[in-house]
């Protein structure tokens, strides 16, 4: 084990049947971070969530913990919590109930101080009599993230934890989990919404086909998406485009909006530039567009070997 981590998965596979989910999966989450895991459909997110909370096992590798590594016979070490996909509960039970319920089958006795505290932090206090079968989608994740509080987390492990939510409740929840990590809590944060990532994480490890296809930060990310984009406005957008075929170095291509969309890196941008001048196309606007997280996911995906087999 290496110190510093409160996750540390090396190698770690699964096969279901045929189908491989994961192949020599690496995973290190530090203590006190919020790691966002990323990757399309199908990448093999949720089967790598699911081991990690000893709900599937995994076929070859090692996990620990917290420091204390998983095994098959045992549950998981105490102050990990978290869920995956929608959290479920016993319907006909009011929110109270369930949370009451689930911290004695977790062996434990708490006190209903904590377990009201836990309904009032995710924004419940005031729905715990009501059975779980009036609740929400998004009511029903946040009882979700209220039964990992009880937990006294210092490991998260959280799947789409916003989804289903309203903009004002996914803002309380983003400010809770970041409030917990300044505390020192390690949370493992999945989801698609690129924009939440960005927000919230620094490191990040993406999958693709179950294959690790990047570790590092969403700055990692950026940095090897594709040339910049640029929006252009001329006097003669189709010589433009035609002046464009001649320099292979950069790629131009109309917008939604009547402008053309240019990718191009430096020096293709300046040769660009000068030739649309020698073509007589007057270049009346050149702005340059930041990349967005979304774009650099999908160049990243997209050039995968996985990706592509």
């Amino acid at each position: 084990m290496i110190d510093g981590y409160a996750i540390e998965a090396l190698s770690v596979s699964k096969q279901f049947g045929t189908r491989v989910a994961l192949s020599d999966v690496d995973l290190l989450v530090e203590h006190g971070a919020i790691h966002a895991l990323l990757g399309p459909n199908g990448a093999g997110k949720t089967t790598m969530l699911r081991i990690l909370l000893g709900l599937v096992r995994c076929d070859a590798g090692t996990i620990a913990l917290l420091g204390s590594c998983q095994s098959h016979d045992r549950r998981i070490p105490d102050h990990v919590a978290g869920f995956v996909e929608t959290p479920a509960f016993y319907p006909h039970l009011t929110g109270l109930q369930n949370l009451t319920l689930l911290a004695r089958l977790d062996g434990r006795a708490e006190p209903q101080s904590a377990i009201d505290a836990a309904l009032d932090v995710v924004g419940l206090g005031s729905r715990a009599g009501d059975a779980v079968r009036g609740y929400s989608a998004g009511m029903r994740q946040r009882l979700g993230l209220a039964a990992a509080c009880l937990r006294a987390p210092k490991l998260l492990v959280l799947d789409e934890p916003t989804s289903s939510l309203d903009p004002a409740t996914a803002q309380d929840v983003r400010a809770l989990v970041q409030r917990l990590a300044s505390e020192g809590t390690a949370v493992l944060w999945s989801s698609h919404d690129l924009d939440e990532i960005e927000d919230l994480c620094a490191p990040l490890t993406v999958l693709d086909r179950g294959r690790v296809i990047l570790s590092g930060s969403v700055d990692d990310l950026r940095a090897l998406t594709a040339a910049a984009t640029h929006t252009l406005r001329t006097s003669d957008d189709m010589t433009a485009i035609v002046v464009a075929a001649r320099h292979p170095e950069i790629a131009v291509a109309r917008g939604t909006s009547g402008e053309l969309n240019m990718w191009a890196d430096p020096a293709g941008l300046d040769a660009y530039i000068i030739a649309l001048g020698c073509a007589g196309v007057a270049v009346r606007e050149l702005a340059r567009r930041s990349r967005t997280l979304e774009t650099a996911f999908l160049d990243l995906t997209r050039q995968s070997p996985t990706a592509m087999s």
